[in-house]
């Protein structure tokens, strides 16, 4: 293997900038989270959807006081709107729930609709209206069928905006870079049939919760599968050789990542492990690894 391999999925969220508030199309307006970061880029993206004086909101950020005037600018200019009719969310990571509170101190009991996640949903569980696969969501100008994308998370939906054959993408799918697989509620299987689903909706345009809109979707998520495709591939291969450490994995597969980075790579690198002992390819004493041989003829 080479000590400098190749990639599919080129570019990182480290430096990339994007406007506070932007106008995506006629019903989706963005407004950045205010929460920049190497894994979340310029911040996330929340969405105001549809096209009327009352629209949804869809995700909302970490819940920091920045970025309150901001969604509050977005509504009014793009807009004219002083109210939110729900919130919608992909999942409960904290940079997409966290700001549920503080929306809700500013317009009111706005109802929350997300896919539960016992545990996970930073207390807002009684808030909580439970939707899932195939719900569909209604607003002037917009609407949306969730679409459950487990692999990232475990209640994660993406939204399909019927009007624009969009994708909003959460976390499985973002504007640069490819998608960590958690440690906890994260499955590279479920992940990858997540992908799956999603390409064979056939989307014109990707809306994620991190860098810009991707608007040669099925070109995007056919590289997200081969990435993590010829990432198996490389891991595989490592094996193959004797190299069964996770840390020295990493070391090799992303030799052109900064260091700093090689921690969330290394949590990539165990859930294709993990999916490689589940098919008995792969087997592991304590924190080594190795693969499983099948002699001829068995």
């Amino acid at each position: 293997m080479s000590e400098a391999p190749s990639r599919v999925v080129q570019g990182n969220m480290i430096g990339l900038a994007m406007p506070d508030v932007d106008v995506w199309s006629e019903r989706v307006v963005t407004v950045l989270g205010q929460n920049p970061g190497p894994f979340t880029g310029p911040g996330t993206n929340t969405y105001v959807v549809g096209t009327s004086q009352r629209p949804i909101l869809l995700d909302t950020g970490q819940g920091l006081p920045q970025y309150l005037p901001l969604l509050v600018r977005g509504l009014e200019e793009h807009r004219g709107a002083a109210e939110i009719d729900r919130i919608v969310l992909t999942h409960a990571h904290g940079d997409h729930l966290g700001g549920c509170n503080q929306v809700r101190e500013r317009f009111g009991a706005v109802p929350i609709l997300k896919r539960p996640w016992p545990g996970m949903d930073a207390g807002l569980d009684e808030l909580v209206t439970a939707i899932d696969h195939d719900a569909v969501i209604e607003t002037e100008g917009a609407t949306l069928r969730a679409i459950f994308t487990p692999g990232h998370a475990e209640d994660h939906l993406c939204y399909w905006l019927e009007e624009e054959r969009a994708i909003f993408s959460g976390d499985v799918v973002l504007g640069a870079g490819t998608t960590v697989i958690p440690e906890h509620g994260g499955d590279l299987a479920d992940y990858m049939d997540s992908l799956r689903r999603l390409l064979a909706l056939e989307p014109a345009v990707i809306y994620p919760a991190h860098g810009p809109a991707i608007r040669d979707a099925g070109r995007k998520i056919r590289e997200y599968l081969a990435h993590r495709e010829l990432r198996e591939a490389q891991i595989v291969a490592l094996l193959r050789e004797g190299l069964g450490d996770v840390a020295r994995m990493v070391e090799r597969m992303y030799a052109d990542v900064p260091p700093f980075l090689h921690a969330a790579a290394a949590t990539s690198v165990r859930s294709h492990l993990r999916k490689l002992e589940r098919e008995g390819r792969a087997t592991r004493d304590g924190a080594n690894w190795a693969p499983v041989t099948v002699a001829p003829g068995t």
